[in-house]
């Protein structure tokens, strides 16, 4: 069964009366320890489809299973709870917490999670994730005392403490220089390969998504493009 599977998925949103179509249509099924890259232009509709994958919000119409799960009609409560225990973020402005500590970032989605660690071992896995990141020595820095590179490191971090089977990457490299973009794309190549965790890396950036095995591209709220690791790869 696929970890991600939508079928014929519509938004459309409402201006007063007019009706603005965003997705027309879409269907596509994503594995279990995959890495791709959702690829497409500003107003493209790829944000929109992200935001119904990662359970922020829902399809006017269409069917869409997470793992295994029929979540196209769930209640807005009932879509934090998946989003809490089945799904990672990480933004493009990192969205840390100012005046907090490396750390505690890492520990807060903790609080939300169904499993229930004790204060010991959630910090325990923070800071083992910190460190597996190569920032455990800037634990207990707040973001404004840390690089471009080490603030989205800690946002992996946060993203992976719930040790959930899906993490999204929005535009992670926007705010970042060549050289450090190229550093955290790494980081999440080798996440995905050592750690099976499966990956969406939504972009407009052709070099950014060459680092995916799998490359979709929407245009105009549609599926236009699929192509594997052996068409992506000819781009790095």
């Amino acid at each position: 069964m696929p970890l991600i599977e939508l079928k014929n998925i519509y938004k459309t949103y409402y201006i007063g009366d007019m009706a603005v179509p965003v997705l027309k249509g879409v269907s596509l099924t994503v594995e279990q320890g995959e890495f791709v890259a959702l690829m497409g232009v500003s107003g493209s509709g790829k944000s929109t489809l992200m935001n119904i994958l990662g359970c922020l919000d829902h399809p006017t119409s269409g069917q869409f299973w997470l793992d295994g799960q029929e979540v196209s009609r769930l209640s807005k409560d009932g879509r934090a709870l998946i989003r809490s225990n089945k799904v990672g973020f990480v933004f493009q402005s990192f969205n840390l917490l100012p005046r907090t500590s490396a750390l505690d970032n890492v520990m807060m989605p903790l609080t939300y999670a169904s499993e229930h660690l004790t204060e010991r071992q959630g910090r325990q896995r923070a800071i083992e994730l910190l460190q597996r990141l190569g920032v455990g020595d800037r634990m207990h820095h707040e973001p404004s005392q840390l690089s471009g590179g080490q603030q989205q490191r800690v946002a992996i971090a946060r993203a992976m403490v719930n040790h959930p089977p899906i993490i999204f990457a929005d535009e992670p490299t926007g705010n970042l220089d060549s050289r450090t973009s190229h550093e955290v794309l790494e980081t999440l190549r080798r996440l995905n390969e050592t750690e099976r965790i499966t990956l969406i890396l939504v972009t407009h950036d052709p070099g950014v998504a060459s680092v995916a095995r799998r490359v979709i591209r929407i245009h105009d709220g549609m599926i236009v493009e699929q192509s594997d690791d052996s068409v992506a790869g000819e781009t790095k």
